[in-house]
């Protein structure tokens, strides 16, 4: 197991969901960031859909603009490579803006929130070239994926640098009968991406009830993604209170 920490990003989408309720610019998604990265956060995540429920094209540009000055920190723009994503991520790259990684996730136009992961070999042929671009851009893939072991080999053989493990199932567990069986179900998914030879991260419905059972128990944990509780939690405790506490759960 790695005595690395395992980084955290704030997923900023909650932020911009609130701030679109009214036309006041408030609360404000850059400044959010500015203070999740004061206080620790080791990356700054953001979702942008293609209605612009929640982060703009716009939040994307100034959030880019803003990482400029956080060398070490890392800009991860996710969504569905089929949508409007790699527009978004070419238009950074040709204004010389920082993107550090990109999560491709299997969105639908209007979902609700991200549920599935990617299936092979069914969506292999799409995603090979989809992912040769990217790192013609210099950027780091990730693609999102359920905790099914006999599937990451596949990622690996159409070029991702590192797979998301889609959290929701275990998060649904936690404090129920089934949550051993599934703790045991991603250590075996993220044992078989290490061995495959991908980086591992993890997202999708992550507090500070389960994080830090999960870090502990899966090898080599390179990254979370968190927005969703962590944003709900920072209502209460404010942005660099709530991000050191998160990150204390992911201490080796």
């Amino acid at each position: 197991m790695s005595t690395t920490p395992t980084a955290l990003s704030v997923n900023l989408n909650k932020v911009a969901l609130v701030r679109n309720t009214r036309h006041l610019g408030i609360p404000s998604v850059t400044r959010a960031a500015q203070l999740c990265l004061e206080a620790g956060a080791d990356g700054i995540t953001v979702h942008p859909r293609p209605d612009e429920r929640h982060i703009r094209a716009s939040d994307v540009l100034e959030l880019a603009a803003l990482m400029q000055y956080w060398p070490g920190r890392e800009f991860n723009i996710e969504g569905n490579p089929l949508h409007n994503l790699m527009d978004c991520v070419g238009d950074l790259v040709a204004r010389k803006l920082p993107v550090h990684q990109v999560t491709f996730v299997p969105d639908g136009q209007g979902q609700f929130t991200s549920d599935h992961g990617w299936n092979f070999p069914q969506d292999a042929e799409v995603l090979r070239p989809l992912i040769a671009q990217a790192h013609a851009w210099g950027v780091r893939v990730s693609l999102f994926m359920d905790a099914d072991p006999q599937a990451m080999a596949a990622a690996k053989a159409v070029g991702a640098d590192r797979v998301e493990l889609y959290t929701e199932p275990y998060a649904a567990a936690w404090a129920t009968s089934d949550q051993a069986v599934q703790l045991a179900r991603f250590t075996q998914a993220a044992s078989a991406a290490h061995a495959a030879g991908l980086g591992v991260n993890a997202g999708h419905d992550l507090n500070l009830d389960n994080l830090a059972a999960l870090a502990r128990a899966l090898p080599h944990l390179r990254e979370v993604s968190i927005g969703h509780a962590l944003i709900s939690d920072a209502l209460e405790r404010g942005y660099a209170a709530t991000v050191r506490v998160y990150r204390g759960c992911l201490q080796p």
